[in-house]
C-alpha cells in the first residue's frame, strides 16, 4: 500500500467523484493513509471535516504563505485548538514562497508567519508540512532555528538542490517526493532522489495539482501515486514493493497520530 502524504481533496476539482474516490477508489488502488492538507483558513476546516467523514483521511491544517492575508490571532488561536484533534497530524503546509512577491514587507509578512505557525508546532510538539518555493536559504534558516527532537517535517514538493536536500536529511527532515520526479526537466529532483537515503523520502501528490507523467496536465489523484513509486525504484535500482513499504512506513513516522 501507498502512503498519501499530501493531498487536496478539498478542492473543487473533486466535486464530482470525492466520495467515491475516498470512500473506496483510493484504496481499491493501493492507497492506503491520506493526508489532506489545508491551505486556507476554510481549507482547514474542510480538510478535518474530510478526516472525521473517512477513516482512511487525516488532516494537517496551516495557512499556506500565499493566503497569509488570512492569518490574524483569531485564526491562530483556532489552529492551536483544533490540533489537538485526534486526526490532525501536522501544521501545514507553512511556509515560504517568493515566486510572485517581490515586495520585501510581503516576503517579511511571511516570514512572520510563517515563524508564528512553527512557534505554534514548537509548543504542541506536532510535526510541519513546509512549503517552499524561491526561498531556499530564508527556508532552511528558519527550520534550523526551530529544528529540535519536537519540531520535523516534510519539505513538500521539493524542488532545490540535493545538497540542501542532504542538509534536511541530516536534521531527521523528510523530503516530499510527487509527479514532478518523472517529468523530463526535473534533473535536480531525480538528483536528489539518488542522493538522499530511501528512509528519508515520502510520496505525495498535491493532488489535484502537479500530475506524474503520462498523465501531466490532467487531474491529478491519489492513484497515479504508482507512477512516482515506480520512478524512484528505477532511480534507485530497487524494487517498487520497496519504495512503497519504506515510504509508508516514514509516513507513519513522521504523522505520529496515523499509526493509532
Amino acid at each position: 500500500m501507498i502512503f498519501e502524504t499530501h493531498a487536496h481533496y478539498d478542492d473543487e476539482k473533486f466535486d464530482p467523484d470525492r466520495v467515491e474516490l475516498l470512500s473506496h477508489l483510493l484504496r481499491e488502488n493501493n492507497i492506503g493513509k491520506i493526508v489532506n492538507v489545508g491551505a486556507t483558513f476554510n481549507g482547514c476546516k474542510e480538510s478535518i471535516a474530510l478526516a472525521e467523514k473517512y477513516d482512511d483521511v487525516y488532516a494537517a491544517i496551516g495557512i499556506h504563505p500565499e493566503e497569509i492575508d488570512e492569518i490574524n490571532d483569531d485564526v491562530m488561536e483556532w489552529l492551536a485548538v483544533n490540533s489537538s484533534h485526534p486526526k490532525v497530524v501536522a501544521i501545514g503546509e507553512i511556509g515560504l514562497d517568493y515566486y510572485w512577491v517581490k515586495d520585501e514587507k510581503q516576503r517579511e509578512k511571511q516570514r512572520f508567519w510563517f515563524e508564528k505557525q512553527m512557534d505554534l508546532a514548537k509548543n504542541l510538539k506536532i510535526p510541519v508540512i513546509i512549503h517552499s518555493r524561491d526561498a531556499a536559504e530564508d527556508t532552511l534558516y528558519t527550520i534550523k532555528k526551530y529544528n529540535n527532537v519536537h519540531v520535523k517535517g516534510i519539505v513538500h514538493c521539493y524542488s532545490y538542490s540535493k545538497e540542501i536536500a542532504m542538509e534536511y536529511v541530516k536534521m531527521g527532515w523528510y523530503i516530499g517526493v510527487g509527479g514532478v520526479v518523472t517529468f523530463k526537466n526535473a534533473k535536480k529532483l531525480v538528483e536528489t532522489v539518488e542522493s538522499i537515503p530511501l528512509t528519508s523520502i515520502v510520496l505525495e501528490t498535491d493532488c489535484p495539482y502537479m500530475a506524474p507523467v503520462p498523465h501531466r496536465g490532467e487531474r491529478n489523484s491519489s492513484m497515479y501515486l504508482s507512477y512516482v513509486a515506480e520512478k524512484i525504484a528505477e532511480i534507485k535500482g530497487i524494487t517498487v514493493q520497496e519504495v512503497e513499504k519504506v515510504t509508508y512506513q516514514n509516513a507513519l513516522n513522521i504523522y505520529k497520530k496515523a499509526n493509532k
